[in-house]
């Protein structure tokens, strides 16, 4: 067979598919798929443990952390059991913000990519409420949006959830802690007695209970415990740049690093040949991991990460999905990820085995306000950092130096070059004994030799605004959490 066949590549895709773990619910062919495209490979214990339930139909009761994978363990489902022909709203998800509006309905068309006349749309307050209402018109089988604007559009007539028969409360705890609750109540008693509720919540305060008892009928309950002791073994840190100050900044942040190995996540395949591009005529040494590379030449990369013949790896989270690299000690979110879960993966390719690692996340001014999402989904705080300034760049300069120096002389010569040693033992001695140097003003020789044109420290200059970005400028909580 051809490799290089469009025939052969389908059949070979196609029974990749196949043997996913996502294939075992009875999810229809053009989903997995999907899900192919997206890079899952097995699902996630949320996923395995919801999917069959919904499937069937049952209302259900999850209590789950953002990051698990909770977007997809309710959205193939409901997506496996649309029904396309008829262009009326039969599923509707309501989120506390509407960030997490826009990324869930983002989620439900990535996985209906490869199933054409499936039409989502997000509603939530801060936009045009004409146009809301034209693509309503247009015939929508998934809305997912905040509770206020929702309400509106009920109230108003133009969203008939009459023949609705799913309603997803996503973030349940979140609404309640918002003072949406009053709001969700509403919105279930206007739906048509046969539906199925499903419900997630990272908590169950007895407020959420209330709920699950009078409009769900004999849910499954499912818990899913997450492993916080992780995400505890990794600093997570934030910088607030502007997206045109992005690569100096990056640049900073791995020269203030030092050794060890370094991933920058992107979200688009330009993106990261862009930054490596950057990165290598800066003079740093990386390499690009995303959906144009070919199987052997990642394979190849991923082993000259894991030796330390390459320290900085540009990917995508498609491509580096199952990544496993111990020498990881840095983590650089260059563009901030589609959801919540694509961030826990993301810094989750630190801190592995055990050791600690480092994460940072870079925000543009808009961005910032969906910080306080993150941090609900890793359960920790996300701290504000400055970029790296002249100070610390030379510091860790310096500090890596005397590293360096330090191994040459500890480390036994190899064998095969004792010789060329011991000839350079001998220059050594020669202009000893010729110019009268000191020890000390040899080695100075030599470092500057070694040195040659580049200069070893950043000459300090007038703090530009983006070393200036950080600490005091992160926002008060009411000012990241979206409006309904």
């Amino acid at each position: 067979m051809n490799p290089e066949d469009p025939a052969s590549e389908s059949s070979e895709s196609n029974s990749a598919i196949a043997s996913s773990g996502f294939a075992s619910f009875g999810l229809p062919a053009n989903l997995l798929e999907a899900l192919e495209r997206c890079g899952y490979q097995e699902p996630s214990p949320i996923q395995a443990a919801a999917i069959p339930e919904l499937m069937l139909g049952r209302d259900l009761l999850g209590q789950a952390q953002t990051g698990t994978g909770k977007t997809a363990a309710f959205a193939l489902p409901l997506l496996a059991r649309l029904d396309i022909e008829a262009r009326h709203p039969q599923v509707l998800v309501l989120a506390p913000t509407r960030e997490l509006a826009i990324q869930v309905s983002e989620a439900f068309q990535r996985y209906a990519s490869c199933t054409p006349g499936v039409h989502v749309l997000a509603l939530y307050g801060g936009t045009d409420f004409r146009d809301q209402i034209q693509k309503l018109r247009r015939g929508v089988q998934v809305i997912v949006g905040t509770p206020g604007r929702v309400m509106d559009h009920m109230r108003q007539g133009t969203l008939d959830v009459s023949k609705l028969e799913t309603l997803v409360l996503d973030e349940a705890d979140e609404m309640l802690r918002m003072g949406f609750i009053d709001d969700v109540q509403w919105v279930l008693e206007q739906l048509p007695t046969k539906r199925q509720v499903v419900l997630f919540s990272a908590t169950m305060p007895n407020e959420i209970r209330r709920i699950c008892q009078q409009h769900q009928k004999q849910p499954a309950e499912i818990t899913i415990r997450t492993r916080q002791a992780d995400a505890g073994r990794i600093r997570q840190r934030f910088i607030s740049v502007p997206h045109h100050q992005k690569l100096p900044a990056l640049q900073r942040v791995l020269e203030a690093h030092g050794r060890g190995g370094v991933i920058i996540f992107a979200r688009t395949k330009a993106v990261t040949v862009v930054v490596a591009e950057a990165l290598e005529a800066s003079g740093t040494a990386c390499a690009v991991l995303n959906g144009d590379i070919p199987q052997s030449l990642r394979e190849r990369t991923i082993e000259r990460l894991k030796d330390g013949k390459v320290d900085v790896l540009v990917a995508t989270d498609v491509a580096a999905r199952g990544l496993d690299v111990e020498r990881i000690g840095l983590v650089v979110n260059y563009d901030v990820p589609f959801d919540s879960e694509a961030y826990v993966h993301r810094i989750g390719r630190t801190g592995r085995a055990g050791r600690e690692g480092d994460a940072i996340l870079f925000l543009s001014p808009r961005e910032r306000r969906l910080l306080y999402g993150l941090e609900r989904a890793v359960g920790c705080a996300i701290e504000p950092m400055e970029v790296p300034s002249d100070a610390e760049i030379n510091q860790q300069r310096l500090d890596q130096l005397q590293e360096k120096l330090t191994c040459l002389l500890t480390e036994p010569v190899a064998s095969e070059r004792q010789q060329e040693v011991a000839l350079m033992a001998e220059i050594i001695q020669r202009l000893s004994r010729e110019t009268e140097a000191t020890p000390e003003q040899l080695a100075l020789a030599a470092l500057r030799l070694s040195q040659g044109d580049q200069p070893l420290l950043v000459v300090p200059q007038v703090q530009n605004s983006v070393t200036r970005m950080g600490r005091n400028e992160r926002p008060e909580r009411g000012e990241r959490r979206g409006p309904g």
